[in-house]
């Protein structure tokens, strides 16, 4: 399979002593869903926002797409997204209005067509003149999904995507980003705390605890692993080491 991912040795101190991710190593392959999980302060956040150049190494080596994320963000940036369920938008601009931003940025061709086709597909497009300062979380969420996927990127970074979606509309966006996933070949990293959600939607997962990697595989092998009947009983076995 081909590696657009590849992290090594990634370390990342704050204040020059607290350890937030503990040299930790890992590969992302073309076309598939990789799950990031651990309890809070595993070291997640911290990790995604390295990979997306927000946030400096202390040590290691984070190679997108074979470049260097040090040396050639930009370059990879115009490959990939983001979105999270905890991200703000311009509140003033219009739906329409600020996915217009994010397509220009994006130097998207044809971009009112493609905005317009994204807001169809998450069940928005009545919305598309309304502030963003009147929506629901929930749509708000699906309006940075359509973001995230204005530009077709080949590796999609997902934190917590359907956290504010009701169930109709989450299991609408899964079906959809699995769909996506096959017909384009589309790598997504994805972390959620919705355990049932990460069995159903990982090939593999990295599961995370205290900055390191305590384990790594499909669902099936991370359960038999830690002898839970489900990835929402081993996590929770993680999280109370002492029960």
């Amino acid at each position: 399979m081909n590696v657009l991912v590849e992290v090594k040795g990634l370390t990342k101190a704050f204040n020059g002593f607290k350890l937030a991710v503990d040299d930790i190593s890992f590969e992302m392959y073309e076309g598939e869903i990789l799950g990031l999980i651990g309890p809070n302060g595993a070291g997640k956040t911290t990790t995604l926002q390295m990979l997306l150049g927000l946030t400096t190494p202390t040590a290691g080596e984070i190679r997108i797409f074979g470049l260097d994320i040090g040396s050639a963000r930009e370059e990879i940036l115009r490959q990939v997204n983001f979105s999270s369920s905890y991200i703000s938008l311009p509140f003033s601009l219009t739906v329409e209005e600020n996915l217009t931003v994010f397509s220009r940025l994006y130097n998207v061709k044809e971009h009112k067509k493609r905005i317009r086709e994204l807001l169809s597909i998450f069940e928005i497009l009545d919305i598309k003149d309304t502030p963003t300062r009147r929506l629901s979380s929930g749509q708000i969420t699906r309006v940075c999904l359509c973001k995230a996927l204005l530009n077709n990127p080949r590796i999609l970074f997902l934190d917590e995507p359907t956290a504010s979606l009701d169930p109709d509309i989450a299991d609408k966006t899964r079906t959809l980003l699995r769909a996506i996933k096959k017909e384009r070949g589309l790598s997504i990293l994805y972390t959620s705390h919705n355990m049932k959600e990460m069995e159903e939607m990982c090939d593999r997962l990295i599961f995370m605890d205290k900055g390191r990697i305590i384990a790594a595989g499909d669902p099936e092998s991370i359960m038999k692993k830690f002898g839970g009947r489900s990835l929402e009983e081993v996590f929770i076995k993680i999280a109370r080491p002492g029960q």
